[in-house]
């Protein structure tokens, strides 16, 4: 397989073919992020994708998944992607489902026809980083989609027949917006509804535009009680018809796994006891992005 710069996947695609199709980011923008940066955003040659799909399709037998990396693959214009995925069809009959990350640019660039296509030839999940439901700290962190779109844009997907999965980040506002920013966060989980919800503890990753702010003192990143609070309220304003909230990712203090609204009350419990010191966190030197 061809690979070129940081291969970055969703943790659920840990055991799933990774077959890289672009390069980057197409937003890169991001504040926070640091994954992608310096990284020119190009879609990969079609020769070597199809040499990459040949090449799974003799040595990856035993996946029944694939995720199209890297950070926005579905911008892919839509002629050049169902191509991508009529070759997988065809050379791994086997794969049960593709995934893909999808921003809100790309998502809008899709007609809800075309987002359809996708899903009759393999495409199950997208996942979609939110970071935020609060408008001011969409901005702050140049996310370049306000909640409204971010709304449209998930029930897009969801009504295709494609799979969401949400990324949210605590303490991404700070703490003056804290409250404001769970809640929010909340509200736009609840209007999008998706089948999954992933959130993830801020971790300021060095030369970052965030992190430059975090050492000038322009932007103070939330001590574990106040993320362990944001997270309650964010949970608690979140009303799912039947998703999978998990806060179980590497940099979370408290390891959640809550099937919404079933949990919702013995996983507030769990926070509320954690709070009060009745459950242990994660210490600081074993959390990781």
């Amino acid at each position: 397989m061809h690979y070129e710069g940081n291969i970055i996947r969703p943790p659920s695609e840990a055991n799933s073919i990774l077959l890289q199709v672009t390069v980057g980011c197409s937003h890169n923008k991001c504040t926070f992020c640091g994954a992608y940066k310096g990284e020119r955003f190009r879609i990969k040659p079609e020769a070597i994708i199809m040499e990459d799909i040949a090449f799974a399709s003799i040595n990856c037998r035993r996946q029944r998944r694939m995720f199209l990396c890297d950070g926005d693959a579905m911008i892919i214009p839509q002629k050049r992607l169902i191509k991508i995925l009529k070759a997988i069809e065809k050379q791994l009959p086997w794969v049960t489902r593709i995934g893909v990350y999808a921003n809100a640019k790309s998502l809008k660039m899709k007609t809800s026809d075309e987002l359809k296509e996708l899903r009759r030839h393999g495409l199950g999940i997208a996942y979609m980083g939110l970071e935020t439901g609060d408008d001011f700290t969409l901005k702050k962190v140049n996310k370049g989609a306000s909640s409204e779109t971010m709304i449209n844009m998930g029930k897009k997907a969801r009504e295709a027949g494609i799979k969401l999965s949400v990324t949210v980040l605590i303490g991404i506002a700070g703490p003056e917006r804290s409250l404001i920013h769970a809640e929010e966060t909340g509200r736009v989980l609840s209007a999008i509804d998706p089948e999954y919800v992933g959130a993830l503890s801020l971790m300021l990753y060095p030369g970052t535009e965030l992190d430059k702010n975090s050492r000038s003192g322009d932007f103070v990143l939330l001590e574990p009680e106040q993320m362990l609070k944001e997270l309650r309220a964010m949970i608690d304003a979140t009303n799912l018809s039947k998703g999978l909230f998990h806060a179980n990712h590497a940099s979370n203090y408290l390891p959640i796994r809550a099937r919404l609204p079933k949990d919702k009350k013995s996983t507030i419990k769990m926070i509320d006891d954690a709070l009060a010191g009745k459950v242990a966190l994660k210490p600081e030197w074993m959390r990781a992005l």
